[in-house]
């Protein structure tokens, strides 16, 4: 039982750390290295992370800077960061790649906040399967006797007060990252 709860946990956790990957994603207008992640570069035939063949710093809080490793690579980190869908135009100055972010429109910070809230919702969700999941386990451990039926209330209850403090979790999560989008 106590590892049906522990499991349970592990299984909630896992879902507040993916809810967290998703919603860092999501620009606030900010310059921020992650932005970058998914761009791949063609280095010597191979599609490698930009970070990888490059330094990615904060120039300023709407700006990101690439100083590339090697000269030679200053187009193709260019092109790169343009067709990877982005919406980011970067300008050259010597050595340096500069990326300016452009300022959100109040429409896109809705956009952007309903697409929050869509993945907060889709992470309670999740939350509430594994309670599920973790509900049908202990009624199966009644149903074949291995528990009393006292133990398997205790231990409903102790899912239900961890379902309680994951949702919790998440709408916390979900007011700093609506707070960061709407702030200008």
């Amino acid at each position: 039982m106590h590892k049906i709860v522990n499991e349970t946990e592990t299984r909630m956790q896992k879902s507040i750390e993916a809810f967290k990957v998703e919603i860092s994603k999501v620009r606030t207008g900010r310059a921020h290295p992650s932005l970058l992640d998914q761009v791949r570069v063609d280095y010597y035939g191979n599609e490698t992370p930009l970070s990888q063949v490059s330094n990615i710093s904060i120039g300023d809080a709407r700006t990101l800077v690439i100083t590339p490793w090697e000269k030679r690579m200053i187009s193709l980190i260019e092109k790169a960061i343009m067709s990877a869908g982005l919406g980011l135009n970067p300008t050259t100055s010597g050595d340096l790649i500069r990326i300016p972010l452009p300022a959100l429109t109040e429409e896109r910070r809705k956009e952007l906040t309903k697409v929050v809230r869509h993945e907060a919702e889709a992470t309670r969700v999740s939350i509430r399967n594994v309670r599920r999941d973790a509900n049908a386990a202990l009624k199966e451990l009644f149903k074949n006797k291995e528990i009393a039926e006292d133990e398997e209330h205790r231990f409903a209850e102790t899912v239900q007060k961890l379902t309680d403090k994951y949702i919790a979790e998440v709408d916390q999560l979900l007011v700093v990252k609506e707070k960061d989008l709407m702030a200008i």
